[in-house]
């Protein structure tokens, strides 16, 4: 019953780090149907900015989150102006994939040639020891992380439900062509969209740099489980990839008991596959996305 319960904690931290991770690919595919292979390896560029910060200069990697979140917006407003805008509305997902693809290897280059192939992990000198949560024994590390992705996705809630520009950001993922016709300005909504989805990896990285051995080629292995999140919760949804992420996160941890670690990794290409056959639009999509 103890490992049951601790499974299960560990699930929820678990699924809430997941719904970060996987919000920013929500957006991208919600605002302009753009499928972004290379969100994952600005998640580890993110990570390896937090140790910098903190191994070079002595900067704790949430302060840093101060010059990497505004970075990362700016950058990801800067790749859809420049970059996702050019492609042709016809063919921009099939297109977005490749161009994405060719900015993750380009990412996975730089990060191999500054910092090696070396694995690097950031320490925080208050992140030690362990934190009783209903009985059960979780790192600290991990509630750091939990409570650095539950207020980011509070904000990210707070900005798409209570602001003007988070009506019209919505506005143009439900529904695009009534948003132009109504005088909202999609181009430079798309491009706002994409610098918010891109600031969620600065800080979803950072998040995972508290927790997680850090390698260049680290995003290979995060790119599987978020693209299922996102189809599992309905392409578009970010209420259905939340509630996705921690079903998936909840289900992996309790898999680890009678499977272990690697073969509860497994669980969400089942869930991607069970997806896909019985319902391709999502399980947590459709009406929610709407209200959301």
């Amino acid at each position: 019953m103890s490992l049951l319960l601790q499974s299960i904690v560990l699930g929820v931290l678990l699924g809430g780090l997941y719904a970060l991770l996987a919000a920013g690919l929500t957006l991208y595919f919600g605002v302009m149907r753009v499928v972004m292979i290379a969100h994952s390896a600005f998640l580890i560029l993110a990570a390896y900015l937090a140790w910098w910060f903190s191994t070079e200069t002595g900067i704790d990697p949430l302060v840093s989150l101060v010059a990497t979140v505004p970075l990362f917006f700016l950058v990801g407003v800067g790749m859809q102006r420049l970059l996702i805008a050019r492609l042709r509305p016809a063919t921009m997902t099939m297109m977005s994939v490749l161009l994405t693809f060719a900015i993750a290897l380009t990412i996975e280059g730089l990060l191999g040639y500054v910092f090696t192939g070396t694995q690097r992990r950031v320490r925080l000198s208050y992140g030690g020891g362990d934190f009783e949560v209903l009985g059960a024994n979780i790192a600290v590390v991990k509630l750091i992380a939990f409570g650095l992705a539950a207020a980011s996705l509070l904000a990210l809630f707070l900005v798409l439900t209570r602001t003007k520009f988070g009506q019209a950001l919505r506005a143009t993922i439900q529904h695009p062509e009534a948003a132009r016709l109504v005088g909202i300005n999609t181009e430079r909504i798309a491009g706002y969209g994409f610098g918010i989805g891109l600031a969620t990896a600065a800080v979803g990285g950072t998040a995972l740099s508290l927790d997680s051995t850090i390698y260049p080629s680290l995003h290979w292995h995060w790119i599987g489980p978020l693209m299922a999140i996102i189809v599992v919760g309905g392409l578009g949804s970010i209420p259905g990839a939340a509630i996705a992420a921690m079903v998936l996160g909840l289900g992996q941890s309790l898999l680890q008991i009678p499977l272990g670690t690697t073969w509860a990794q497994t669980f969400f290409y089942v869930a991607l596959f069970l997806t896909l056959m019985l319902r391709p639009q999502g399980f947590f999509g459709g009406r929610l996305a709407q209200r959301f």
